[in-house]
């Protein structure tokens, strides 16, 4: 479980990325994150995971506080990143090692993981090589990966999707419900509207940081009470608001 409370985030002197957020993300739960470019779905990300300092507020994380309890909190968490271009000198094998090592990964399970998902992901064949000859889709994996290959009960994806092939994102996706229906949380960002509504328990639309609707689709377009589609209701809702 996620616990965000009266979250602000304030750059320079009065620019608010995030403001004042409260939202629960709950267990047994996929919840997507929509908005526009610029809305604050990173930074509010970010902030879960301890990456980003909060100006006002608190972030729980199964009850740790992200302020005060940073490696009780962190140690749940299963982090994507919307960037995939980290410690490009390593190779994927040492990657993933080295994710393990933090965790502290029995090594024979962590060697079992690697096997496994890397041969599911369609990477196997290429974790002796060096990140930087990835391509951004291998790299988006390879971060996939190094979430699963620790089995946290948080996972937290920033546009998870983004570079992977079909059958990836299909094998993405399935593992995410089955994640959240194990008793764990799922939060991911993405632009994809469709996705959001196939996959998404409920949904949170931020704009210019505040969350404008926070439920599921079907309440959504309850409220709105017209034939719109998904896109329409999110491009006024962003624009609106």
């Amino acid at each position: 479980m996620i616990t965000i409370k009266n979250v602000t985030k304030i750059y320079g002197k009065d620019f608010k990325a995030v403001d004042n957020m409260n939202l629960v993300i709950n267990d047994n739960e996929i919840f997507g994150f929509l908005g526009p470019n610029g809305a604050g779905k990173t930074t509010t990300i970010k902030m879960i995971c301890g990456i980003t300092p909060i100006s006002e507020g608190e972030i729980f994380v199964n009850e740790h506080s992200i302020a005060k309890n940073p490696l009780e909190a962190k140690s749940s968490i299963g982090y994507v990143p919307d960037d995939p271009n980290i410690l490009m000198r390593l190779t994927g094998y040492e990657y993933l090692n080295f994710i393990g090592s933090i965790y502290k990964v029995e090594p024979f399970l962590l060697k079992e993981r690697i096997e496994k998902y890397a041969k599911t992901f369609d990477l196997y064949d290429d974790l002796n090589d060096r990140i930087e000859n990835y391509s951004h889709g291998m790299k988006q994996k390879l971060l996939v990966i190094g979430v699963l290959v620790h089995n946290p009960k948080n996972w937290v994806l920033d546009e998870p999707m983004t570079g992977l092939d079909p059958r990836s994102s299909f094998k993405l996706k399935e593992m995410m419900r089955a994640h959240a229906d194990e008793g764990n949380t799922v939060l991911f960002s993405t632009h994809v509207l469709a996705v959001a509504e196939q996959l998404c328990d409920r949904i949170g639309i931020i704009n210019k940081g505040k969350l404008v609707f926070v439920g599921t689709v079907q309440e959504l377009r309850k409220m709105r009470q017209s034939g719109e589609s998904l896109e329409h209701i999110f491009l006024e809702l962003t624009e609106n608001a």
